[in-house]
């Protein structure tokens, strides 16, 4: 685990464009002198605009997986002024990096934040090996430094392990088939980048039309499987309550039924317990005009909580 500039008070514009702004700074209502945690931190396009309503006096907490998203992220944060700690790690190891911060995690936050998925930064860089738009090794770790790339678990996952993988987090009907062409494929040559998995998948499931790629599923299913996305997510939001402060309120954008849909059932299971209460703006999609700005907002969905006693 790495600190990146513990606590910061350095003068950088940003210039990126944060998935429904607007709405969140609305649910999470920053304030002078809170403590507030963006755990998706990327490119740091919503810490800059938490980071500066939360001064003076507050502290932004912003974790990422992703050591080139920090740097980023730091360049972007140093212009704003006030108190930041960026931490490397992955949001469901939350306690023990905050803890590394210099903060006790106990009902320590007044917000928080996760924007799931991909970054736009991971996503349009070829060599990241995350889309199948321009040629790439078959990456798709979110840490470079994690054991094991999307080509190695290719290489030694059993077919019907792949295929259950590709049916379930790619939520793809033709899992059966494109496992099984992968499973002959590999054994003439180990698959090692994006373009040739985007063809063979497309050889087999043509477009027909269809506006997606017929390997976005496929693609979608190995990038959950190699960053352990869903699992992060799930130990995570079972213990928001430990890190909320009474009234504290946390934001989830996800992209994808898989990730909403879990975030949907804790809310409403953590609610029914009695640690959550619903925010009156807490179930929103982005606007027409964001969607013409930036395409890759289409299919957000924000969702929001407060925790009770506040």
């Amino acid at each position: 685990m790495r600190e990146y500039s513990p606590l910061n008070r350095v003068n950088v514009e940003p210039e990126h464009l944060p998935v429904m702004l607007e709405e969140t700074l609305l649910c999470l209502a920053p304030r002078p002198g809170e403590t507030m945690l963006d755990g998706t931190l990327g490119l740091g396009g919503h810490a800059v605009e938490l980071l500066r309503r939360l001064s003076p006096g507050g502290v932004l907490i912003g974790i990422d997986r992703d050591p080139e998203a920090l740097e980023q992220a730091s360049k972007r944060l140093s212009g704003v002024g006030g108190e930041y700690r960026l931490l490397h790690g992955t949001f469901d190891r939350m306690g023990e990096l905050l803890k590394e911060g210099g903060i006790a995690p106990d009902a320590a936050l007044d917000g928080m934040l996760l924007d799931l998925g991909v970054s736009s930064m991971q996503l349009d860089r070829a060599e990241r090996g995350f889309s199948f738009q321009n040629d790439g090794p078959l990456d798709m770790r979110m840490d470079p430094g994690a054991e094991e790339s999307a080509a190695s678990w290719l290489a030694r996952v059993p077919v019907e392990e792949l295929s259950r993988a590709i049916r379930r987090y790619g939520e793809e009907p033709q899992a059966g088939r494109i496992a099984r062409a992968i499973d002959r494929r590999r054994k003439e040559h180990p698959i090692e980048t994006t373009g040739e998995l985007a063809a063979l998948i497309e050889d087999l499931v043509p477009r027909r039309g269809k506006k997606i790629h017929p390997a976005t599923r496929t693609f979608q299913a190995i990038r959950i499987i190699v960053n352990r996305e869903l699992d992060c997510l799930e130990e995570t939001l079972g213990k928001l309550d430990r890190y909320m402060r009474p009234g504290g309120r946390v934001v989830v954008l996800s992209y994808h039924s898989l990730e909403d849909r879990l975030v949907k059932t804790v809310f409403r299971d953590r609610a029914a317990e009695g640690f959550f209460l619903p925010h009156p703006d807490g179930l929103q999609r982005p606007g027409e005009a964001e969607v013409r700005s930036n395409p890759r907002s289409r299919s957000a969905r924000l969702r929001a909580v407060v925790r009770a006693g506040g």
